[in-house]
């Protein structure tokens, strides 16, 4: 079974707002394994071409999963070509708006938990380090600091000279534990910086009023020796 594409809130939101795409999910999800196009026409009374549209529709939008397999039983030649089967993606989906990624900070905090363990060295040391280079990592697959920002739903903005952060998608975290995720927050994005290949040093911990505790500024030329 493949796992069709990663769910994107937004795009899951839409596919599952049509009411045809909608049945399709819950016929899917009460099954009690895949479903053909042939299937999920005859159970709904819609055309197979119909089904077969709106199905590939959820599998593009990351709700649904495919793997192919003959039905009849038959092997050989002669057999057929393997039929489409649907199932759910192994996958959640959340949308908040603006966006929010609690999964990306809890998963961030665990994992320095779990790097500290009985160490020495203190815990926002290592949720710092852990960030950075969670960072890096999402800098190089997007290939630009402003891409990986954006997909991370930090919302960068032009500000005269600066690019402020209009969203944390920490937010309910950081309102708690301020100092924690503002850390966090920017060990992350200084990250992102340098596995993208941009500057490191434009990364400014600048907190503001119902935005990112981070801002980018042009780094400050270092002073000659």
């Amino acid at each position: 079974m493949t796992d069709g594409t990663q769910a994107r809130p937004a795009d899951a939101a839409a596919a599952a707002a049509d009411p045809l795409r909608r049945a399709l999910l819950r016929l899917i999800t009460r099954s009690t394994g895949p479903v053909t196009r042939d299937g999920a026409a005859e159970a709904l009374g819609i055309p197979r071409a119909t089904a077969a549209f709106h199905l590939d529709r959820l599998v593009e939008a990351g709700l649904l999963a495919t793997s192919h397999a003959r039905v009849n039983g038959r092997r050989g030649p002669g057999a057929g070509r393997p039929a489409k089967l649907y199932e759910r993606a192994f996958t959640e989906v959340g949308l908040t708006i603006p966006e929010r990624r609690y999964d990306l900070a809890g998963d961030l905090l665990t994992e320095a938990i779990e790097t500290a363990g009985a160490g020495t060295v203190p815990l926002e040391a290592v949720v710092a380090d852990v960030a950075r280079r969670r960072g890096s990592r999402i800098g190089a697959e997007a290939g630009s600091l402003r891409e990986a920002l954006e997909a991370t739903g930090f919302e960068p903005r032009d500000d005269e000279d600066a690019v402020v952060l209009v969203n944390c998608p920490f937010h309910r975290l950081a309102t708690r534990h301020t100092r924690t995720i503002c850390g966090m927050n920017v060990a992350l994005v200084t990250g992102m910086a340098d596995g993208a290949g941009e500057d490191p040093a434009q990364v400014c911990f600048a907190p503001g009023e119902d935005r990112c505790c981070v801002e980018l500024r042009p780094a400050q030329p270092r002073p000659e020796a």
